[in-house]
């Protein structure tokens, strides 16, 4: 299968067509005031239309109540819900049931011991998406630019796919593949030229070196 590549924090019609014009399979959108890559509803609306179905569309929330996810949902129509907060197990099962969209979960890992709720989270997502650990005086949780030891992933046993994310770039993605086998990769601050500005050269970069990473490891693996 080929590895997935994730453009998230998109907010401008050119950032978003750089994205789609080279290849990115899910394109994100944050909604989460705190975040320099949040976007209202209308904004989010007019990119909905101008992504239509050439990537999957995938709306980043935080905590967020069924109010607030119900006007995301009307508002983008997205294919898949990710959720980067504190959601409980509990709460993803409420959110699927109302709203039938597959789910991303976020999970924020540092250490071996981060992977303990794993399992009951798993169970229930349709995707992980392993993130740095944000600082403890971070106002979010993710768009950080922070990597985590990918090693910490070593001999993960999961069901369902994951992704990687933080602190990734052109330079870095083909190893962060290479270590952690994931399937996907998740990429914000590292295609930006300042907070929340993307810059579409290195969009384009970013996906062009997934896309050799994919390509040298399906040829190592004799895929």
């Amino acid at each position: 299968m080929s590895l997935l590549v994730k453009i998230c924090g998109l907010s401008t019609p050119e950032a978003l067509e750089a994205a789609l014009e080279a290849g990115a399979d899910m394109v994100g959108l944050v909604f989460f005031p705190p975040s320099p890559r949040h976007l209202g509803l209308e904004r989010a609306r007019a990119l909905g239309r101008q992504a239509k179905r050439r990537a999957a569309k995938v709306a980043l929330t935080v905590d967020a109540d069924d109010a607030q996810l119900a006007n995301i949902v009307d508002a983008l129509q997205p294919d898949l819900l990710q959720l980067h907060g504190k959601e409980t197990i509990a709460r993803l099962r409420d959110i699927k049931q109302k709203f039938g969209l597959p789910l991303i979960k976020a999970l924020a890992v540092e250490t071996p011991a981060d992977l303990a709720i794993l399992p009951g989270y798993a169970a229930v997502a349709d995707q992980i998406l392993f993130d740095a650990r944000p600082p403890r005086d971070a106002t979010r949780p993710g768009g950080l630019g922070a990597v985590f030891d990918w090693h910490v992933l070593d001999h993960l046993d999961l069901r369902v796919p994951f992704m990687v994310s933080g602190g990734l770039n052109a330079g870095n993605v083909a190893q962060a593949v290479q270590v952690t086998g994931a399937g996907g990769v998740d990429v914000s601050s590292g295609v930006e030229r300042s907070p929340g500005v993307k810059d579409p050269d290195l969009i384009r970069g970013f996906i062009a070196a997934a896309r050799a990473a994919d390509t040298a490891g399906t040829i190592a693996g004799g895929r």
